[in-house]
Formats: C-alpha cells, structure tokens, sequence
C-alpha cells in the first residue's frame, strides 16, 4: 500500500509537530464524542489523548513515527474503513482529504462508521486572504480549484455541514504550506518544503524559478516592501475551516 507519504514522510514530524492552537479548535469541534476515528491520522499530530481513538493511516512510513503510547492505528484507506458501521461516536479528517483517491468514497465511509458527528479541518482558499506566495511566486502550487472542488463534494455528502474560520498563528508549529506566511525565509529551506506535499508533489523545475525570486526580494527588501506588514501580526485568516457535520 505505498503512498506519497511513504516517499516524504522520513522526516514529517521534524517541521509538521501539532500546534496547541488547532489542537484545541478541534477538541472543541468533537464536542462529547468519547470515541474518534482519526481516518488519514499520519503520525497523529492532532489525535485527542482523552478519549478512545483509532487511528487510520495508508502509509507504513508514517505509522512509523507515530509516538510511543499513541493510539492504535490501523493501515488502511479511508474509501474502505475495515470497521462496522457506526462504531465510533465521531470521525475526524485532518489535512487529509486532497489525498484520497476516491472522495466521495471516502466521505460516505465517514458517514458510515459515525455515530455522532464528522469533524474535517482543512483549507478553503477563496474563503480566506489571498497567499503571497501562491500570487507573486508560485502560482503553480495553487490548490484553491482542487480544494474548492473538495469543499463541493463535502457539502453534497455532508449536508449538515457547518464552517468555522480559524487564523493560523504566525508562530505555527505544525509547518503547513501556508504557515509561514509571516516568515517567509521558512520556504527557502528544503527540509521545510519536503515535508509540504504541495512541494513534494511540483516539478522541480516548476518551483525554482519561483524560490530564486523570492530569495532575490528578500535579499533586495522588495518583499518587505510590499509584505512587511505580516511579520507584525499576530495571526491570519488563509482560510483554514474545522467543518463539523452532525449526524442522526
């Protein structure tokens, strides 16, 4: 079952460690589900500890770096959960869904083995500000069709589905594509970009033209000419949502 995390996800847990933040918006989000199903759960950044859980993962590799004393996890693909129906209180989907293969599959499983609620937190780009970096560098690596056809797809399947907004901290400690919005030497950094599937999934031709620019404006000032004002802010709304749907 070889996934694009087992080619990048050596080092995941290195730059993509949990912050406290988004851990707490999706705790809240899960509300009084005692038991969670983690589906897409990687090395488990954002499982809650107080409650039964069972994590879901395709990737060896990434099953691999999951901590000790961590939940269980069971290698699997979210468009097939090896589980009875309605047998966990809550399913949750974090960063996950632009990777799955079969969305809708996917989505109507969660339906399936949850009892209470489907909790997802991912990005919306048009919903949020735009992204320097996607606007004046890299264009290519914009996701925002992709993921506005996955925000469809949610919707259709989970009609009960609700959005709440959340800013990403600057000092974000799990190292998403756009969390570095307020640091932008972070992505002149390969370790950085190794570990952001944007990265990992471009041509590599297609991104260093675009990091040549950067590094020239950052060493000219022209960036913090014209983006300055970010590295003062405290957080910033690039359209990151935790959906939560309740079922029954």
């Amino acid at each position: 079952m070889s996934t694009l995390y087992d080619r990048i996800g050596t080092c995941y847990s290195a730059t993509r460690r949990t912050d406290p933040r988004i851990a707490a918006l999706i705790r809240g989000a899960l509300g009084d589900a005692r038991s969670v199903i983690n589906v897409g759960a990687g090395a488990g950044a954002y499982e809650p500890t107080d409650r039964e859980v069972l994590a879901v993962e395709p990737s060896e590799t990434m099953i691999g770096q999951r901590p000790l004393g961590s939940a269980p996890a069971l290698q699997a693909r979210a468009e097939d959960l090896p589980l009875p129906d309605r047998s966990y209180d809550a399913a949750l989907a974090v960063n996950t869904l632009h990777h799955w293969t079969d969305l809708r599959a996917g989505l109507r499983e969660l339906r399936r083995v949850a009892r209470k609620r489907i909790v997802i937190f991912m990005r919306d780009p048009p919903s949020g500000r735009p992204f320097w970096l996607t606007e004046n560098y890299l264009p290519s690596l914009d996701p925002s069709r992709k993921y506005s056809a996955v925000i469809e797809a949610i919707r259709e399947e989970l009609p009960s589905v609700k959005a709440l907004p959340f800013e990403l901290p600057r000092d974000c400690a799990d190292g998403l594509f756009v969390a570095y919005w307020g640091r932008p030497e972070m992505y002149l950094d390969g370790e950085v970009r190794r570990n952001i599937s944007n990265f990992a999934l471009a041509e590599e031709g297609d991104i260093a033209e675009g990091l040549a620019r950067l590094r020239a404006d950052l060493a000219s000032g022209a960036w913090d000419r014209k983006h300055g004002e970010l590295r003062r802010r405290e957080s910033l709304d690039l359209g990151h949502r935790v959906l939560v749907a309740e079922l029954g």
